[in-house]
């Protein structure tokens, strides 16, 4: 009864394994900016100096938020032409391709 069963199941199960293969596929989407050239963007780790010696004077400087505690630093935005550096006290922690048109000066 069971070797029934199983025997009988098999071919279902491979069907179902062949239409849920057919249906699995990817794609490769490239999300880089081409405004901003790879490698081209503040590193990790420069200070607020270092970053304005390089890249010139930001677009816009944003408000600092946060530093109302110890376990709250101070974070602060600095807007370029496609691309924004986000500093934790006065060293960059990450920067970021915006996804937007560039902002207008």
């Amino acid at each position: 009864m069971k070797l029934k069963f199983v025997l009988g199941s098999a071919p279902l199960l491979a069907a179902s394994l062949l239409l849920a293969s057919a249906a699995v596929h990817a794609d490769t989407l490239d999300v880089r900016n081409p405004r901003v050239a790879s490698g081209a963007l503040p590193g990790r780790g420069l200070s607020m100096a270092q970053v304005e010696q390089r890249y010139g004077a930001p677009i816009e400087k944003l408000p600092t938020a946060g530093g109302d505690a110890p376990k709250h630093p101070p974070i602060n935005r600095w807007r370029y032409n496609g691309y924004t550096v986000y500093f934790e006290r006065n060293r960059v922690i990450h920067s970021v391709v915006d996804s937007g048109p560039p902002p207008t000066s």
